[in-house]
């Protein structure tokens, strides 16, 4: 797929300990922190007010409760918790994108909860329950799947700045090779996983992440790719 064909960048913001500013000049998609595991409603609603000058699209980023282990404890949460904590977050971000003029245009789960909801069927339906019809974006899994059943949009996402085990899913952090070092690397899998999802992902808290997602754009439009938003 070249040529003509489209595809999301998307980048992790809001979190506090990202160069947000400069992510937002690079990125088509921003999945704002919604205060859970980081941000706030002020830092909200300056990067939605950053996406709004740049042209990119808001999504959010719900999470576990759990900012002091930066959402990425796994967490039993019952199921109409659950289902309250996202519906929550996605209303703190909607106050904050209808104050820049955007509206929150789709849902990713960050860190435990993403993987969580690969295999969880509970913790997926309360993420979709609390989350009303907004795009899903992710991995191949639970959620995706009770998404697209509800006729949900649903979008596929690959991650050029991580390792992947055999069976496709990302290796744990504290594994070896859990990490793509070095921008030509990073670029070089974003062109491998491109033809396979809707949208790449750059960690925004990963060191050299605005390098890492210049790269990613210049390799992808140099192999004909058109940036844009995967969410309408």
């Amino acid at each position: 797929m070249t040529g003509s064909s489209g595809i999301d960048l998307n980048a992790d913001l809001g979190e506090e300990v990202t160069d947000d500013a400069g992510l937002l000049a690079v990125v088509t998609s921003a999945n704002v922190a919604c205060g859970y595991h980081a941000g706030s409603p002020a830092v909200m609603r300056a990067v939605c007010a950053g996406a709004a000058e740049h042209g990119v699209a808001v999504g959010a980023q719900v999470s576990y409760a759990d900012r002091a282990g930066f959402g990425r404890v796994p967490r039993d949460v019952p199921y109409d918790v659950l289902r309250e904590q996202v519906a929550h977050q996605v209303g703190l971000l909607g106050d904050a994108a209808e104050e820049a003029g955007l509206a929150v245009r789709y849902l990713k789960p960050h860190g435990a909860l993403y993987h969580r909801v690969l295999d969880d069927e509970e913790q997926a339906m309360a993420v979709l329950a609390g989350s009303g019809t907004l795009p899903v974006l992710g991995m191949p899994g639970q959620l995706l799947d009770q998404a697209a059943g509800l006729g949900r949009l649903v979008l596929h996402e690959g991650f050029p700045d991580r390792g992947y085990d055999d069976a496709g899913r990302l290796l744990p952090r504290d594994r070896p090779g859990a990490l793509v070092e070095g921008v030509d690397a990073v670029a070089a899998q974003a062109l491998r996983l491109a033809p396979g999802v809707d949208s790449l992902c750059v960690h925004g808290d990963s060191p050299g992440a605005v390098d890492h997602a210049r790269a990613v754009r210049a390799a992808l439009q140099d192999a004909g790719w058109t940036l844009r938003a995967a969410a309408p």
